[in-house]
């Protein structure tokens, strides 16, 4: 019995295994218009968005802030269609990992990991955090019941004074913290493409490495 079982679970392994471009390829459609819309932005505000990155006062006070412009717009546009396609995948995986670890890191970090302001400490993901001992989950729970409140008295007012139901038609008002939950997670998400590729069957490397193959090695 035990070595039916056994065998009928490596058979769905190997089953599964022949299926494993389905994830990848969920990665990508996922992935390639969060950095395609993200490229377009900083493309149409060029002027803007290198300023920022090179000012030192009020921005990231980078060195060569139109090149880094360009590379930006480039990993992510062209990165980004490429994705979708399945061309040179780990190459542009690379290339916004690195985006997103310059985003996470150097623009994020100083507000924390959350992306939103969590209202509710004991539900929050932090206090697991805060309890293993990271000072910044410590916080972020500390600090969920002053978001709380302010987003209590926010909403108390636009009661008051506004078309509450109306202003709330698309969604509920939040803090925005603007941590570095985003980026991270996306960085994460681009490690499966940088080790496995594209996938199988339906990316231009797959058949472009097998082209290849046949050509130069036979």
């Amino acid at each position: 019995m035990m070595k039916k079982i056994i065998t009928l679970y490596h058979n769905i392994i190997n089953q599964l295994k022949r299926l494993d471009f389905i994830g990848l390829l969920a990665l990508r459609i996922y992935l390639a218009p969060i950095f395609i819309v993200a490229g377009l932005a900083k493309l149409h505000s060029f002027s803007d968005t290198a300023n920022w990155l090179g000012n030192s006062e009020w921005g990231l006070g980078l060195p060569f802030p139109t090149l880094m412009t360009a590379l930006v717009i480039f990993a992510e546009l062209v990165g980004g269609f490429a994705l979708l396609a399945g061309l040179f995948t780990r190459f542009f995986s690379v290339s916004l990992i690195i985006s997103m670890a310059v985003a996470g890191f150097a623009v994020h970090l100083k507000n924390g990991w959350f992306a939103i302001a969590s209202s509710e400490g004991e539900t929050s993901i932090a206090s697991f955090w805060a309890n293993v001992g990271f000072s910044s989950a410590q916080n972020s729970v500390a600090n969920a019941p002053q978001v709380a409140e302010r987003l209590e008295k926010a909403r108390a007012i636009l009661q008051e004074h506004g078309n509450y139901e109306w202003l709330t038609e698309f969604g509920n008002f939040v803090i925005l913290n603007n941590g570095m939950e985003f980026s991270i997670t996306y960085l994460i998400m681009l490690l499966p493409l940088l080790f496995y590729g594209a996938g199988n069957y339906v990316g231009v490397d797959y058949y472009l490495n097998k082209f290849l193959n046949k050509k130069f090695i036979g």
